[in-house]
């Protein structure tokens, strides 16, 4: 799915959450195809896929208020695919399987990434660039030199001309900043 797509949905679950019943009716729609690319990923096959489907959907209807609309709408959805395909491939174990089976090859879940994976990637990725952007200069540059670059505490001293003391400090200063920016409940200043 496009970033666009993350935007849409997020969006609609958001109205969806404040009453508007054609986001609602929207976003519902709009989750299907994704659902479905979901659940194939994960290995359910044919009929089990529309079952999936139903199921993830009542399940995104009856935990519609746990959404946090501060979050990614596409991993939230994923959580709640993975949960209803992994019940669906339970309940198909329980049931006496065909062992000739010609498509089976064909029908393998792809080992690649799945729908959506590269948006989590993408938004976090965006987080931090813009966290390590709003960091002080001296706490931004060991980050830079030290994480990014994976430059030695020599180097990184030579090329920003800070000590090495001075460098370790600010990419402590700087983790700690960026933790309590980037992970809820982490700005408690217990470190």
């Amino acid at each position: 799915m496009s970033p666009s797509s993350e935007v849409a949905l997020a969006a609609a679950m958001r109205a969806a959450q404040e009453g508007d019943a054609n986001a609602y009716r929207t976003l519902l729609r709009d989750c299907v195809p994704a659902v479905a690319a979901m659940a194939r990923a994960q290995g359910v096959r044919g009929a089990a896929v529309d079952d999936v489907v139903q199921e993830a959907l009542l399940t995104v209807h009856r935990a519609r208020a746990t959404y946090d609309p501060a979050r990614p709408f596409l991993p939230w959805l994923r959580a709640i695919t993975q949960r209803r395909a992994i019940d669906a491939i339970r309940r198909g174990a329980r049931r006496p399987q065909e062992v000739y089976d010609p498509y089976a090859f064909e029908s393998q879940p792809d080992a690649g990434p799945g729908p959506g994976d590269g948006l989590e990637s993408h938004y976090r990725d965006r987080q931090l660039a813009a966290a390590v952007a709003r960091l002080p200069d001296g706490q931004r540059q060991a980050v830079e030199h030290l994480a990014f670059r994976e430059l030695s505490l020599d180097e990184a001293s030579a090329v920003t001309g800070r000590s090495k003391g001075a460098l370790k400090v600010n990419l402590h200063r700087a983790l700690k900043s960026l933790r309590s920016a980037l992970v809820p409940g982490s700005g408690n200043g217990d470190d």
